[in-house]
């Protein structure tokens, strides 16, 4: 498979896993589904890739062409997504905090570096945020973390977005967890991930 056809398949796959998401929500949470913001305009979409001079991975515009982000956690177990506008927000802000660190002379760490031009911030609260990494290689497209005081991190939880969110949808509709996240309903209409809970002792 190329690497169009590997984006497309993963775009699909994306529009996929939020079309079942929003029908469980509408269904069961409809508090949560109004957080959900409408499809983001092409046209802001290309003007964002133009300003970071990225060229967004396909399941991240797919994604953006079902929502341009939700308004307050509670939707997705682990950060609220970003609109256009978040995503240039937080990237411009980290590059300014990185052109600062390069002024002062910190020397670089072993492992990955606080912040990183072809890191795609696609979800986010408190200044912590669920990035997409967008360097060439093996590990284009995964998901990782960007915590406010912290290193990036990359594990093997959620190998790309498409992948994660397929992922949340099956645990809507079937049950389980996702990332150690469990989902609750609220008698009010809205959706909220905890921590699973340890497992009782057998005695």
């Amino acid at each position: 498979m190329s690497d169009d056809e590997a984006g497309q398949a993963g775009a699909e796959a994306v529009r996929a896993a939020w079309g079942r998401i929003d029908a469980w929500l509408r269904e069961w949470a409809p508090g949560s589904y109004a957080r959900l913001a409408p499809p983001a305009e092409p046209g802001a979409t290309a003007a964002a890739e133009a300003a970071l001079r990225l060229r967004f991975p396909a399941e991240l515009r797919a994604s953006l062409g079902c929502h341009d982000g939700a308004g307050g956690k509670g939707v997705l177990p682990v950060k609220p997504p970003l609109s256009v506008a978040g995503i240039v927000r937080y990237w411009t802000r980290w590059m300014e905090f990185t052109e600062e660190e390069r002024e002062f002379g910190d020397p670089e760490e072993a492992g990955e570096p606080s912040w990183h031009h072809r890191w795609i911030p696609w979800a986010e609260s408190e200044g912590d945020a669920q990035i997409i990494d967008g360097r060439d290689g093996p590990g284009f497209g995964r998901l990782g973390m960007k915590y406010h005081d912290e290193e990036g991190s990359f594990g093997d939880d959620a190998p790309s977005l498409a992948a994660y969110l397929t992922a949340v949808a099956d645990v809507l509709e079937r049950g389980g967890s996702v990332g150690g996240r469990v989902p609750y309903l609220a008698v009010s209409g809205v959706l909220w991930w905890a921590e699973e809970p340890a497992a009782r002792p057998a005695w």
